[in-house]
């Protein structure tokens, strides 16, 4: 099993139309059995960025799609829009249900897949850093506890709950602890996310201890815009994770321009055995 991993695709005045080519061949050349877009599918939530995303969603192909909003998705600027009817383009465009589900049937012996992707984008009271609110964390419970017998459980957001040890440090979202001391409870095997437009293979703790006791968290950093930062300013980025019997391999690529496609820029291993 195979999950493509993108985000903060930004349709609208950042986003780079040679790197979403480049980005549909590769997703052509590997065929991953779902795609994963974690938030920021356009610029400022306009009709025009939303028909743009809506069609590259459905250029995917036939592939399974798990989406989710991110703090562009909602509009900034046009306040009685965000106050009354902040998600009306999203909708319309994108998938009618904020918060989703998704299940992957196993196949030749593998294990079965439940995304269950929550809506972090919160257009009055957390507008960059987001949120989710107890309803939202009970829909989780109860979807994680509703999963196949074995499956392997990701939860998508679009903002990180967790800063990165790795680079720049990136506020999380609001009431981030909160989630994270429900990931053992849902027994979450990987977490998805984006929003800080760079790219983070980690884990929810940190310490000797992290692996034994964490959850892998892997965020994908701007996958079609040019609004990378960081160590990756300037720089495009996904996410391809394998799902093996006992492990999850993850590669993150980025995109080179001399190259005009997305190339292997690291790797790492996460156990999953006895999850």
């Amino acid at each position: 099993m195979t999950i493509l991993h993108v985000s903060d695709v930004h349709f609208g005045r950042p986003h780079l139309p040679v790197v979403t080519a480049a980005l549909l061949r590769f997703v052509d050349e590997r065929d991953p059995e779902v795609v994963v877009v974690s938030g920021d599918l356009t610029q400022r939530a306009k009709v025009g960025e939303y028909r743009a995303a809506r069609a590259f969603l459905d250029d995917l192909g036939p592939r399974r799609l798990v989406t989710t909003a991110g703090n562009h998705d909602v509009p900034l600027y046009r306040f009685w829009e965000r106050l009354f009817a902040p998600y009306r383009n999203y909708r319309a465009n994108v998938a009618p249900e904020l918060n989703t589900v998704l299940d992957l049937k196993a196949e030749g012996g593998a294990r079965p897949l439940r995304f269950v992707a929550l809506n972090s984008s919160a257009p009055l009271s957390a507008i960059v850093n987001g949120r989710l609110d107890r309803r939202q964390l009970h829909f989780a419970a109860n979807a994680f506890r509703a999963a196949p017998e074995g499956a392997l459980r990701v939860l998508v957001v679009h903002h990180n709950l967790v800063i990165p040890t790795d680079g720049d440090s990136a506020p999380p979202m609001r009431g981030a602890r909160r989630v994270l001391n429900q990931l053992g409870r849902w027994r979450v095997d990987l977490v998805l996310s984006g929003h800080i437009h760079r790219t983070h293979l980690g884990w929810t703790r940190t310490g000797p201890d992290a692996a034994s006791d964490g959850v892998p968290v892997v965020l994908a950093g701007t996958t079609t815009s040019n609004r990378g930062r960081g160590s990756e300013e300037g720089r495009n980025s996904l996410n391809l994770i394998r799902v093996l019997a006992s492990d999850l391999e993850v590669t993150a690529y980025l995109y080179s321009t001399e190259a005009g496609e997305f190339q292997p820029a690291g790797c790492r291993r996460y156990s999953i055995a006895g999850r």
